[in-house]
C-alpha cells in the first residue's frame, strides 16, 4: 500500500471522529496560540522600540548627572567594600550633583575628539502652545539646544532654518516646531508657519523652522516638541537645580569606545574628581537603553515559552491517551485490515499519520489565532503588521513532533495486534 493511500485512510479516520478530534485539536491550538501570540506581541514591541531609539542615532552618546543610588535591604555590600581601599567611592555630596551650564560649555570647548558636541536642556514636558484661538494639549516638550542639537538628535528641517550662533548666544525668542505641534496650530497644509509667532505659556516666540516627522510611535513621541535655544531656556525656564545634558556624535562609529573614554577623562577633570573617586555622572547610549528593555522582554519570552510547552506537554499526554483509546475501539477494524493483507508497517504508519494530522491541524489553527492576537499590539503601537514566519515554522514543527512522539506507542501497539484475536474482538 502506498503512502498516499495510508494517509488517505488516516485522514478519513480523523475526520470521522469529529468530537474527539476537535477536543484534541483545541488543546494543542491553545498552547500554540499562547506561544505565537505572546512572541508576536513581543516582536511588535521590539519593532516599536527599535524605531523609537533609532531616531536618537546609533553613533551618539550623552553625559547626564548620576541620580542618587537607593539601596534596599542590608548594607553588606558597602561594609565589604570598606575593607578594600582600591574601590572608588562617590562622595555623598556628589551623588546627585547636577551638570551646570558652565561645566557643559567647558566640556564642549575643550573636547577635541573628531565629533560633534551639543549642550541641551529639557525645560518642560507639560507645556501648552498657543496660536491665536488654537492651542495644543499640555503635553508638549520644550527643549533648549544649540546649533548642533538637531544634527546630533537626527532631526531634519522641512521648512525654514536651523539655529545659528547669534540665536544661541543672544538667547532670543526663536523656536523650531515639531510637526505635530505645527499641524495642530497651523493645519495639515503647514502654510505661513515660518516667521509667524506662537506662544509657549506667556512667552512669544518667532518660528524659524519646522521639523520633518521622525515617525513617532505610541511609546515615544519625537514630533510633539518645541525646540528653542539653550540660552533662551536658561532665561525663561531658569531653575536652581537645572541639570544640562551633553550629547556627543562620533563621526566614525568604530571610535565610540575611544570617544567615550576621552569624554569621561575630560569631564572628570572639569568636575574636579580625585583619582580615587568614582564618576558622579553617567554615559548613556540609546542602544544600551533599548538593550535593557529587550532584556526585560526576553524574560517575558521565556515565560511564554514555558507556558506553551507545559500546555503542549499536556496535549501530548492527552493525544497519546486518545490514540490508545482509538486503538482499543478499532481493534476489530485493525484485524480486518490485517486479514486483507495490511502489514504491521502499514498499521503503524496509519496511526502515526493520524496523530500527526491532529497535531498539525491544532498547530495551524493556533498559529493563525496567535498571529492575529499578537498583532493587536502592533495596531495599538501603530507599527507594521507582523507575520512571524520563524514562530510559524517553529509552532508547526513542534506540533508535528508532538504528534509523532505521541503516536509512536499507540501505533506500535496497534501494529502488534494478532489479526485472529482482533477479528474475534467485540
Amino acid at each position: 500500500m502506498q503512502s498516499r493511500d495510508i494517509f488517505s485512510l488516516a485522514y478519513r479516520s480523523v475526520t470521522s471522529n469529529k468530537l474527539r478530534t476537535g477536543l484534541t485539536v483545541s488543546i494543542i491550538a491553545l498552547g500554540i496560540t499562547v506561544l505565537v501570540g505572546i512572541l508576536t506581541a513581543i516582536d511588535s514591541m521590539k519593532s516599536s522600540i527599535y524605531s523609537s531609539f533609532a531616531s536618537m542615532g546609533a553613533n551618539s552618546f550623552s553625559i547626564r548627572n548620576r541620580g542618587m543610588q537607593v539601596h534596599i535591604g542590608d548594607d553588606n555590600g558597602n561594609k565589604a567594600s570598606k575593607g578594600n581601599k582600591n574601590i572608588k567611592k562617590v562622595k555623598k555630596s556628589n551623588s546627585n550633583k547636577i551638570i551646570r551650564y558652565q561645566e557643559a560649555v567647558a566640556f564642549r570647548d575643550r573636547y577635541h575628539f573628531p565629533a560633534q558636541v551639543s549642550v541641551s536642556f529639557q525645560a518642560t514636558g507639560i507645556a501648552t502652545v498657543y496660536k491665536d484661538d488654537k492651542k495644543t494639549n499640555p503635553n508638549v516638550q520644550v527643549i533648549g539646544g544649540d546649533e548642533n542639537y538637531l544634527a546630533i538628535s537626527n532631526y531634519e528641517i522641512s521648512q525654514g532654518r536651523d539655529f545659528n550662533q547669534l540665536d544661541v548666544q543672544s538667547g532670543r525668542n526663536v523656536a523650531i516646531l515639531g510637526v505635530d505641534v505645527a499641524e495642530k496650530l497651523f493645519g495639515k497644509q503647514l502654510k505661513n508657519v515660518v516667521n509667524n509667532t506662537i506662544r509657549v505659556g506667556d512667552i512669544r516666540y518667532r518660528v524659524v523652522g519646522v521639523l520633518a516627522s521622525k515617525g513617532s510611535s505610541k511609546m515615544m513621541s519625537a514630533d510633539n516638541v518645541v525646540i528653542t535655544t539653550v540660552n533662551n531656556t536658561r532665561r525663561v525656564f531658569n531653575r536652581p537645580n537645572a541639570s544640562y545634558q551633553i550629547a556627543v556624535a562620533v563621526k566614525d562609529i568604530k571610535q565610540m569606545d575611544a570617544a567615550q573614554g576621552e569624554a569621561i577623562g575630560l569631564f572628570r577633570i572639569i568636575r574636579g574628581l580625585n583619582i580615587n573617586e568614582e564618576d558622579n555622572f553617567e554615559i548613556s547610549k540609546s542602544d544600551s537603553i533599548a538593550e535593557m528593555l529587550f532584556a526585560s522582554l526576553g524574560k517575558v519570552n521565556l515565560f511564554a515559552i514555558a507556558i506553551a510547552f507545559i500546555t503542549l506537554f499536556g496535549s501530548a499526554i492527552g493525544l497519546m491517551n486518545i490514540m490508545l483509546v482509538s486503538v482499543a475501539e478499532r481493534t476489530r477494524e485493525i484485524g480486518v485490515t490485517k486479514a486483507l493483507g495490511a502489514t504491521s508497517h502499514v498499521i503503524r504508519t496509519q496511526f502515526l499519520y493520524e496523530s500527526i494530522i491532529i497535531s498539525v491541524m491544532g498547530g495551524i489553527i493556533g498559529v493563525i489565532m496567535g498571529m492575529l492576537l499578537g498583532n493587536i499590539v502592533s495596531v495599538l503601537l501603530s507599527s507594521a503588521f507582523l507575520v512571524p514566519w520563524l514562530w510559524i515554522i517553529i509552532g508547526v514543527t513542534i506540533c508535528a513532533a508532538v504528534g509523532l512522539v505521541s503516536g509512536i506507542y499507540p501505533a506500535y501497539k496497534a501494529s502488534k495486534l494478532d489479526p485472529i484475536i482482533a477479528l474475534r474482538y467485540e
